[in-house]
């Protein structure tokens, strides 16, 4: 059930291409499986047809449902990146330089899966229903996958300290209350913001530009998101190592 290597190191690759699917949805034209309309769309409609919401009022619950999910997943990305640091959140490779156990890894495990998911939901709007069933549910495998490859990958590096961690803090579902004490790790902010573009403009897309229902703007606008993000990634390692050589 966890992911292998060559996945973790491909992960990025693979999520594209499980929302690329998402939006382009073949199935609809060539086997007649759902209809070309965004969930967003869709979802309000169904929920008149069901309840005693109206059409508009569906519409609006809908947006704002899903520009919370948005900023649930931009909270939970750019907190975790700012302990856990952008070398090791975007590392080719599984790390283990320092068991985390600060920030929002005292309230669960897995942070940034749980805030790319809901990054991933938020998204899930914009492509066709049969689309948005189909990337959530492999998204969603694929993101078990890793987190138990990792979770094992880590109990091999640190050991009983790791397994005392697994009991403490739970993988997906937050505690209200640390079940840990601070560390005492200092968060880097700035750094943290800049590596998560995407999940940003996916919040920003969701919060102000899906009232006006143009999935074109919509799309455009997430692409934009991800093509400065990819910018970042390039450009970062680069100033990183700058600002650690001595003068």
């Amino acid at each position: 059930m966890k992911a292998s290597t060559i996945e973790f190191r491909l992960r990025m690759v693979i999520m594209i291409a499980i929302v690329a699917l998402g939006f382009w949805s073949p199935w609809i034209e060539m086997w007649g499986i759902g209809r070309r309309i965004s969930l967003l769309g869709w979802l309000p409609l169904e929920l008149s047809r069901l309840g005693p919401l109206s059409f508009t009022v569906a519409s609006s619950a809908v947006i704002v449902l899903g520009a919370l999910v948005a900023a649930v997943g931009v909270v939970l990305r750019v907190w975790g990146t700012a302990y856990l640091g952008y070398g090791t959140v975007h590392h080719g490779q599984m790390q283990a330089s320092v068991m985390m156990a600060d920030g929002p890894y005292r309230y669960v495990r897995n942070p940034l899966y749980l805030g790319g998911w809901c990054m991933m939901a938020a998204m899930s709007l914009i492509m066709p229903p049969t689309g948005a069933l189909f990337a959530m549910t492999l998204l969603t495998v694929f993101f078990l996958r890793l987190i138990l490859g990792e979770e094992a990958f880590l109990a091999s590096q640190f050991g009983e300290p790791y397994r005392d961690y697994l009991r403490a803090v739970p993988r997906l579902v937050p505690r209200l209350r640390a079940g840990l004490p601070s560390a005492g790790h200092k968060p880097h902010w700035l750094t943290a913001l800049l590596s998560e573009l995407n999940p940003i403009g996916v919040f920003i897309t969701l919060a102000f530009l899906s009232w006006s229902y143009d999935h074109v703007l919509m799309l455009k606008a997430i692409l934009i998101s991800f093509g400065a993000s990819l910018v970042v990634r390039a450009v970062m390692p680069r100033i990183r190592q700058e600002s650690a050589e001595p003068e």
